[in-house]
């Protein structure tokens, strides 16, 4: 959910949530059932887990398909008085919330009241959204949005300016971009078929039926003191290193649909045995086998979740260990979430840390499937994973060398075996792994971005000759290429740091190196005739910024994808 998860920020080296004393709290541990070695195992690596993320808690639910096998909760839910975390109480769920979406407008079709291939101005006209100009172009549909391949930015639904219009960059199905923007509208959709509100169609459509009765539909500051106390970054406008002070969240309203369900562990655990059981509730089907298959099908390629993955309505579909899965990832604002089911074994699992530090916990849910499996088919349990700590950088020595600036600064950087430093002021600074050839500089001199290093070769494949921070760029003595770049100087007005107080905005700090303007020091933009700058993480990105009219020779602030952003200091 968070865009500020996309862009890479969040907060600066500090407290260790992990200092606090390891707790466990198994709501089933009377009845262990034919798991019992299986959920022993999974506990070692919890503890492991949780100790090199430095995760505050995390809630757990497995479920087969005759029903929830174990409800079980780790470490704290307040960092600070170290109360162990509690197996009722409430997580935010985040993107997961997209799965139920999608299974309530697969009933509505059932039902004969959407037609998922109809245009979505047929039910909605005053939605601000516009299909993509030329004359081959088709028309956005509900289909295109639950499968977001209808091409548009991950917007303001409603943006300040009442003229301004989402337009699409290509016609629906031409690729995959992750849009939120487009679930929040078709909970509007979901809602206005109904005649209601999103939060009574959400229960009385699953909820209730599921028994999921100590859930909520929508976030609401009424429902805080169920829900398990939370934490973000202290500081939101830059890299996040594994160790990053955390501070408390402050209560939130949220009934946006791309994420606003707010479950415990035993509910979310009957959720996913309706998964497993391929839409079959306790009370009855929540959808006709044929609309689960619909629900679950390889709609769209989707290599945002991994290679060879593709996206259903609201839920991703690839393989584990040649099995099929169905998955999906949940971040907000102080949570982190994964929901996995492994639809050949018939298990599945919901994990949750009250934490958002920039990760999900996928590897905790992983693991539990494979050791479910191996429990059900009589092998050996799968060993518990290799420790993977924050110094760990498997190839270390491809970046150790000297890098130099023409204005004569240069950057040392030495590994020692899987450990990469960066020479600095007399001290060794530890480098963090934080992505493909990034790193966190755990340095205040490297706050405010990462370190980025580039290889040389058309494929990007061959030795490191480059590294950036900010506007800053250094090569070393094998780097080939040009020198130097002529830009605008216009392009020198729009440097700096942009911050919105919306949680899913937050900073955006624009450099320019190399001849390019760079978004958070990852993300080149390519200049549009237009004005605009797009995004380029991805070939096609429909995201874009446009920068205002000056105020005292610098941009006065920017427009992201329709959202108003000023100028910080």
């Amino acid at each position: 959910m968070n865009r500020r998860e996309l862009l890479g920020w969040s907060v600066k080296a500090g407290l260790l949530a992990a200092t606090a004393p390891f707790a466990i709290r198994d709501a089933k541990a009377a009845t262990p059932g034919p798991y019992a070695a299986a959920f022993a195992r999974l506990d070692q690596f919890v503890a492991q887990y949780l100790s090199e993320m430095n995760a505050p808690g995390l809630t757990l639910s497995l479920a087969d398909a005759s029903g929830v096998q174990r409800v079980v909760t780790y470490g704290v839910e307040d960092l600070e008085r170290r109360v162990p975390l509690a197996p009722a109480r409430m997580f935010h769920i985040g993107s997961i919330s997209k799965s139920f979406l999608g299974l309530c407008l697969v009933q509505l079709s059932e039902e004969g009241k959407l037609d998922l291939q109809r245009p979505i101005r047929d039910y909605l006209p005053w939605l601000r959204f516009d299909d993509a100009a030329g004359p081959s172009s088709a028309p956005i549909t509900t289909h295109a949005l639950l499968t977001h391949s209808a091409a548009l930015p991950d917007g303001a639904l409603f943006p300040s300016d009442p003229a301004f219009r989402h337009q699409a960059t290509a016609t629906p199905g031409t690729y995959f971009h992750y849009c939120n923007m487009g679930y929040e509208a078709m909970g509007l959709l979901l809602a206005h078929l109904d005649g209601g509100d999103l939060a009574d169609s959400l229960r009385r459509r699953l909820l209730a039926p599921l028994g999921m009765t100590a859930s909520q539909p929508v976030i609401r500051l009424d429902d805080y003191d169920r829900t398990a106390a939370s934490y973000t970054a202290k500081y939101g406008d830059r890299p996040f290193p594994r160790a990053g002070e955390l501070v408390r969240a402050t209560p939130m309203n949220m009934s946006n649909a791309a994420g606003s369900i707010v479950a415990t562990a035993a509910d979310m655990g009957a959720y996913v045995r309706m998964l497993i059981r391929r839409g079959e509730g306790p009370r009855g089907r929540i959808v006709s086998p044929a609309g689960f298959e619909l629900f679950a099908k390889r709609h769209m390629a989707a290599e945002h979740f991994g290679p060879g993955a593709a996206y259903g309505y609201g839920i991703a579909n690839d393989q584990l260990d040649g099995h099929l899965r169905l998955r999906h990832t949940g971040g907000m604002v102080s949570f982190a979430s994964a929901m996995e089911i492994d639809m050949d074994t018939g298990v599945g699992g919901f994990a949750s840390i009250n934490a958002m530090q920039g990760y999900r916990p996928r590897p905790v849910v992983e693991y539990a499937l494979q050791l479910m499996r191996a429990a059900r088919e009589g092998r050996e349990l799968p060993a518990v994973p290799a420790p993977n700590p924050s110094h760990r950088v498997p190839n270390a020595a491809d970046y150790a060398g000297r890098y130099t600036m023409e204005a004569g600064r240069a950057l040392e950087v030495a590994a020692d075996g899987e450990r990469l430093v960066l020479l600095h002021a007399g001290q060794r600074v530890a480098l963090e792994l934080a992505g493909d050839d990034t790193f966190i500089a755990l340095h205040p001199d490297f706050a405010h971005f990462p370190l980025v290093f580039s290889r040389a070769g058309d494929d990007g494949k061959g030795a490191v000759v480059e590294a950036g921070w900010g506007s800053d760029w250094y090569t070393t003595s094998a780097y080939a290429g040009l020198r130097s770049f002529a830009v605008p100087e216009a392009w020198r007005t729009f440097t700096g740091h942009y911050r919105s107080e919306d949680p899913w905005i937050g900073s955006l700090r624009i450099a320019l190196r190399k001849g390019k303007l760079w978004l958070n020091g990852t993300i080149p933009l390519e200049a549009a005739p237009d004005g605009r700058f797009w995004w380029r993480d991805e070939p096609d990105s429909p995201e874009w910024v446009k920068f205002a009219a000056p105020a005292n020779g610098v941009a006065s602030g920017l427009v992201a994808s329709g959202n108003w952003v000023p100028r910080s200091y």
